[in-house]
């Protein structure tokens, strides 16, 4: 990326703030280094190079896990990348199962915009997911494998590659938990 968004170096700066002292489900790894995973593989496995994605990318737990809100977002980043990362944000006022299946149709009747996120999201957390005991690496599993679905529906053309990335991933992975 020759030519650098210093934006995406505020929402990096951003998202470190508002995840601070949080960790991933190992509880040594600071959980920022997921959300700049997740931009990393957006854009060097996936190829995308659209700065208002990559933005997306690094906010895009912001909204779920802080205490950042949707106006945040939209006031420091604009509306578009708020409204993509509010569709990556799982309503945590709601009881599984009925969050779980809102959240697949909010991804189902997403953009390729939030749907490359989220494949880059999912890519990140299989990845991850050695780190996991046996038990929480099955649930692990099982919801990624629901979201991949959901991403399938009406798919745009511009997520076939890095759907199909993150659907051998899936596999190799579901292949070594029998």
């Amino acid at each position: 990326m020759a030519d650098f968004p210093p934006a995406l170096l505020d929402a990096i700066a951003f998202a470190a703030r508002a995840h601070d002292g949080q960790r991933r489900k190992d509880d040594r790894t600071p959980y920022v280094s997921h959300v700049f995973r997740v931009c990393l593989i957006a854009r060097h496995l996936f190829g995308v190079d659209d700065p208002q994605v990559l933005l997306a990318a690094v906010l895009h737990d912001t909204i779920e896990d802080t205490t950042t809100d949707f106006d945040d977002i939209e006031e420091r980043f604009g509306a578009q990348v708020a409204r993509w990362v509010a569709a990556l944000s799982k309503d945590k006022r709601r009881q599984d199962p009925a969050r779980e299946d809102e959240y697949c149709r909010t991804l189902s009747a997403s953009p390729w915009q939030v749907r490359v996120c989220k494949l880059a999201d999912i890519y990140d957390n299989l990845s991850d997911s050695g780190n996991q005991p046996a038990e929480k690496r099955a649930r692990s599993l099982s919801r990624s494998r629901k979201y991949l679905d959901a991403l399938k529906v009406a798919m745009p053309l511009e997520i076939e590659r890095p759907l199909a990335i993150v659907e051998e991933l899936w596999a190799r992975h579901h292949a070594g938990a029998k």
